[in-house]
């Protein structure tokens, strides 16, 4: 009995063959939750878009150095993570503009009001514990899948989960 392929790797070696569908159909699998993932970290959904798009550009730019070792989704998530970084920095020169942040409140929340406290909640929260944060409890990453996009180990994940869980509970309150 051989070892059946993870779909992603077929996906990769198809797209590596030329086939338009199967990169059409990785695209269409990805893309959502990148940008998602990305509107976490930014308050402006054009903004989220580009960093989604480029995220995708930048896998395509190394597609032929890329070596699929494990699920496509933990690089792409690892390109984006170090897009939003570069956000982060940037923003951080900049002064915290609260008006952005009222006007987009987390469309997934029923509430505006509640999907805006979530947002100011998690924007308070130290960068490397927002960070996993938003990779556990918005994009319902596993565990391992954030240690190896975040490149850290799995205590040090859970140590940050929890963290972040005290943090969350306490601005909440």
């Amino acid at each position: 009995m051989g070892v059946v392929p993870e779909p992603d790797f077929l996906l990769v070696q198809k797209m590596r063959m030329g086939d338009e569908k199967a990169l059409e159909a990785f695209v269409t699998k990805y893309y959502s939750k990148i940008l998602a993932y990305c509107r976490m970290h930014t308050d402006d959904q054009d903004y989220a878009q580009d960093l989604a798009q480029e995220t995708f550009a930048r896998f395509f730019r190394s597609f032929r150095q890329y070596q699929h070792y494990g699920k496509a989704a933990n690089y792409l998530y690892v390109v984006a993570s170090n897009l939003c970084s570069d956000y982060y920095r940037r923003k951080k020169e900049q002064l915290f503009d609260t008006d952005a942040v009222r006007d987009a409140p987390d469309e997934r929340c029923g509430d505006p009001d509640i999907g805006l406290m979530v947002r100011m909640a998690l924007e308070r929260l130290p960068e490397e514990i927002r960070e996993t944060a938003v990779l556990y409890f918005m994009q319902e990453r596993k565990q391992k899948d954030i240690a190896a996009i975040l490149g850290i180990g799995l205590p040090l994940v859970k140590y940050r989960i929890r963290r972040a869980r005290e943090l969350l509970s306490e601005y909440l309150e």
